[in-house]
């Protein structure tokens, strides 16, 4: 999971066109203020841990949130930070796992809808701890094999066989050149 965290004076989002995947919007246009907004997007490799992608987001937005001395979150599904996106079912899943998760640890948290395009302005409070980007691993401990020479991912042999379908050269261990990894 990618999150862009941000720490803003105000955010308001308003939901205008459905995509394939939307959820139904209960809210379509809503706005926070003196908030960390997290612009979040679920990867593929989420899909093997989804449960521990929650735990782990909870935990590093709770740290984030106690350094900045702030208890209210924005969560702004945006998929345009992985070119690996996860499956719109599980993505969903995520995202409303960690409102939950957060929720239960006494954060205020609002969630803009997914599956939707939105227009969005933000106030950005512009400090040396204001921005931060964040990626969570889907895998715990040392249970991978290698990381991505590219992205610097964790990475399990066992994943590279879907990761890699239709590559025609794409080998466990060897990036699509045929380097050794």
């Amino acid at each position: 999971m990618r999150i862009l965290s941000i720490h803003v004076d105000s955010m308001w989002y308003h939901a205008t066109q459905k995509t394939k995947m939307a959820e139904p919007a209960g809210t379509r246009e809503d706005t926070m203020k003196n908030c960390v907004v997290l612009f979040c997007c679920v990867e593929k490799l989420d899909e093997k841990n989804p449960a521990h992608v929650i735990a782990s987001a909870t935990k590093n937005v709770l740290v984030r949130l106690s350094r900045l001395k702030v208890d209210r979150v924005m969560i702004y599904p945006y998929a345009h930070l992985t070119t690996a996106l996860g499956s719109p079912q599980v993505a969903l899943s995520i995202l409303q796992g960690l409102e939950e998760s957060l929720r239960k640890e006494s954060i205020d948290v609002k969630r803009a809808p997914f599956g939707w395009y939105k227009e969005f302005d933000i106030h950005g409070k512009g400090h040396p701890l204001a921005d931060l980007s964040m990626t969570i691993c889907p895998y715990e401990g040392t249970e991978c094999d290698f990381t991505c020479p590219y992205c610097h991912h964790p990475i399990k042999e066992a994943d590279m066989e879907h990761a890699c379908s239709g590559a025609a050269v794409c080998t466990p261990g060897k990036t699509a050149t045929g380097e050794k990894i």
